[in-house]
């Protein structure tokens, strides 16, 4: 599946960072990537260390781990409304306070690992089965255009941001 273009998504700095990939990567690879490499993280951590944030205030590892799920979850809803031609804007969602309400920081950190594998195997699946037609639909969500494609590109834009903040925050403390 190829990165989209630039028509079908809008022109802001938050859209440009998660839609950053190379002419030549397939969704599919980097989705399948993303979660071996995110998995062998969580199956590598120690005791304890998946409960505490890189600094005071900030999100444990799991946290940012429900994070990634729920963000996920929204991103593939909206993959599906948009590929099915939903006329309804979707609405956005503040991170900060679904994450305040998600008690991810009570959940045993294999239990969010479960929820994080079922959701990436759910996303997989509707992604593969959309059609070219489907792929190329365009509607609102968070106020914008684009297309279910991009928003496709983001769940794994997403997920790079994230991983790139595990390796350089939480791993190097635990090096």
């Amino acid at each position: 599946m190829h990165i989209p273009a630039s028509y079908e998504y809008p022109n802001a700095p938050y859209f440009a960072e998660y839609l950053s990939f190379g002419e030549d990567e397939n969704l599919f690879d980097v989705l399948k990537n993303q979660y071996d490499e995110l998995i062998e993280i969580f199956e590598k951590a120690e005791n304890g260390f998946a409960d505490k944030a890189y600094v005071a205030g900030k999100w444990s590892l799991k946290g940012l781990l429900g994070h990634m799920v729920d963000s996920e979850r929204i991103f593939s809803y909206r993959v599906l409304a948009l590929s099915r031609g939903e006329k309804t804007a979707l609405p956005g969602f503040d991170e900060n306070e679904y994450q305040a309400a998600s008690e991810y920081e009570m959940q045993a950190k294999e239990d969010i690992v479960a929820q994080y594998k079922a959701t990436r195997e759910a996303t997989t699946l509707l992604l593969r089965s959309l059609s070219t037609k489907q792929w190329n639909q365009m509607g609102q969500a968070n106020g914008k255009s684009i297309s279910a494609r991009a928003l496709a590109w983001m769940i794994a834009g997403h997920e790079k941001h994230h991983l790139r903040i595990i390796k350089e925050r939480y791993l190097s403390q635990n090096s």
